[in-house]
């Protein structure tokens, strides 16, 4: 269970990444809401993640698919340049990830 709260963790850290920029420098009420309970929620996520998980496994993944998703929502929804090279440095963040994945026990 601790890795299903740990994935929701990292989702929640894509949506308020995506929401503080959207939020212009906290400029803007409903993002800077966004922001602030996504990020609530998924620290809460992943400090309970952490009770079973260990902590170089849990903050590296949580870490990972914040990246990831980031990544991928910058290039489709804020038109960032997708290159060969970011495209490998992704894949090998994933990479890492599922390798963290298979190398931790619960």
């Amino acid at each position: 269970m601790a890795w299903v709260y740990l994935f929701f963790a990292g989702i929640f850290e894509v949506v308020w990444s995506v929401a503080m920029k959207e939020s212009h420098g906290f400029s803007r009420l409903v993002p800077s809401i966004i922001t602030i309970v996504f990020m609530l929620l998924s620290f809460a996520l992943l400090s309970i993640a952490m009770k079973t998980l260990p902590l170089g496994t849990s903050y590296t993944v949580w870490v990972g698919i914040g990246a990831i998703g980031a990544f991928i929502l910058g290039v489709t929804m804020f038109g960032e340049s997708l290159n060969p090279l970011r495209v490998i440095a992704a894949l090998l963040i994933f990479a890492g990830v599922v390798l963290l994945k298979f190398a931790t026990k619960e």
